[in-house]
């Protein structure tokens, strides 16, 4: 019990640090992308671990996701960080709903989305579910809680996001975890 114990609590940590792993790869590679296109793909690991680890672990991936999202908000400011850390002028309580809810969903809605229909086809559509929940969650909260904030060109903005990030993001997420899942829950068995 105890090996089991100590072997799925290494899993999960090797989870994480390739969740920030990919995270820093990404901003680094940003830093010098000519392109206003800059997918998130932290959530990848997410789901992929939410599949392979099941829905309470991918939970606490998903909080570590929307943790680093805060924290980064908060210490690297950028014009629309409000969103995502109270500690920013324009933040408030929503700020952290926005930054944490949606991340910890991420982690457990395609666990039950690949446990329906365990195929390539569950899971990237897992992967969808995953990148769906992250996306419309996010966007549905700024929207609700920040509405009036926001102006018409922010409104603009996101549907700039949702017709290119999203995009990139959603393909990359079907793409991966369909590759990827199969394979581990194969070496899981």
């Amino acid at each position: 019990m105890k090996n089991s114990k100590a072997s799925s609590v290494a899993t999960l940590g090797i989870f994480i640090a390739i969740m920030i792993v990919v995270q820093l790869l990404t901003q680094f590679v940003y830093a010098f992308w000519p392109s206003p296109i800059q997918p998130t793909l932290m959530q990848i690991p997410v789901i992929i671990g939410s599949v392979v680890l099941g829905p309470k672990k991918g939970a606490f991936m998903g909080f570590i996701m929307g943790l680093y999202s805060f924290l980064y908000s908060t210490l690297f400011p950028i014009p629309t960080s409000f969103l995502f850390t109270p500690f920013q002028h324009g933040g408030n309580f929503w700020s952290l709903v926005i930054a944490f809810v949606p991340r910890i969903l991420i982690g457990v809605f395609p666990y039950f989305v690949y446990k329906a229909m365990r195929t390539h086809f569950g899971a990237g559509l897992a992967g969808f579910v995953g990148n769906a929940t992250n996306g419309i969650l996010v966007l549905g909260s700024i929207f609700i809680f920040f509405g009036k904030t926001i102006n018409e060109s922010f409104a603009a903005l996101v549907g700039a996001i949702l017709s290119t990030n999203t995009l990139v993001e959603t393909l990359a997420s079907i793409i991966l975890v369909a590759a990827i899942v199969p394979a581990l829950m194969k070496s899981k068995k």
